[in-house]
């Protein structure tokens, strides 16, 4: 059974943010901004401790809490200590997820389903914890981290595709149920930030097969190579880009973040335009040959 929340009037004019993942990356840095910002935080991560100097210089405006996005009962724990203390939540921030290199057929089932608890499973959590809150408020924002490899497929990355390309799928649809109850979502899909996410915390298949080392071995040489550390993108002016978007009276669904995501999603579309134009006649042809085809 859901838990119901009755809405808290709130004399404070600052935003409430639930945020997941706050203790490194691109949430370290939303988490930064939006105490930056005047608003207050709910910023959950696996190790809270990891955030103590940001409650020290923001103790009114900050919670941290331990949570591990792959428990439902952490999630609803969690958001019931948010509505404990600040009384509403108006921006939810799915973040947290890693991600998982290799060729398909290298990575194992096990891998997969740990990379599928945390990326999808646990956004998912995380929501279903706050959806109530919202509804119940009858106003909000979720922002979901997606990803331009949630459009856009790469070998050697498949498994990540897949993950972020189930985000897409979902939200897409939540989009559309939440909306008439007055809560928004958008989809932030970032290229690449210069984080740790191609680093440290990149988890990589542990089976290889030499088959694959000119496809998927190879542009993962690369970006062993070229990408870590030298990314374009900067967290700090992402997570600008996110609050900006939250004070948006017509906030968009997609959110794209960098010039490299822009030019590989108008690249990947344009493609997909043309072969439908070119296999177009074999697409109407599948119709019962007595009924009308519209295109």
């Amino acid at each position: 059974m859901s838990q119901t929340y009755v809405p808290t009037k709130d004399t404070s004019s600052s935003r409430v943010w639930f945020l997941t993942g706050s203790s490194s990356g691109l949430g370290r840095a939303l988490a930064e901004a939006v105490l930056a910002h005047g608003d207050r935080l709910v910023a959950t991560a696996r190790h809270p401790e990891q955030l103590e100097d940001l409650t020290l210089l923001y103790p009114n405006r900050l919670l941290t809490a331990q949570l591990d996005i792959m428990s439902e009962e952490q999630s609803k724990a969690a958001v019931a200590q948010a509505m404990k203390t600040f009384g509403r939540i108006d921006v939810l921030v799915n973040n947290a997820g890693f991600g998982l290199f290799g060729a398909v057929e290298e990575a194992s089932a096990a891998e997969v389903r740990q990379h599928f608890e945390t990326n999808v499973f646990g956004p998912l959590n995380v929501t279903r914890a706050v959806l109530p809150v919202l509804r119940a408020q009858r106003q909000g924002h979720i922002l979901m981290l997606s990803s331009l490899s949630g459009i856009v497929s790469t070998m050697g990355m498949g498994m990540y595709n897949a993950s972020k390309f189930a985000i897409e799928g979902f939200s897409g649809a939540l989009a559309q149920e939440i909306a008439p109850l007055g809560i928004h979502l958008t989809l932030i899909e970032p290229g690449m930030l210069r984080t740790d996410f191609t680093g440290r915390s990149l988890k990589m298949a542990q089976h290889t097969i030499g088959d694959y080392a000119q496809t998927s071995g190879m542009v993962i040489e690369w970006n062993k190579q070229h990408v870590n550390g030298k990314q374009q993108g900067d967290p700090a002016r992402a997570a600008q880009a996110m609050i900006k978007v939250v004070e948006s009276p017509e906030p968009p669904l997609r959110l794209v973040l960098g010039a490299d995501a822009l030019e590989m999603i108008r690249k990947n579309l344009a493609s997909m335009e043309q072969e439908m134009k070119v296999w177009e006649a074999t697409s109407l042809s599948t119709a019962f040959s007595n009924e009308k085809v519209s295109s």
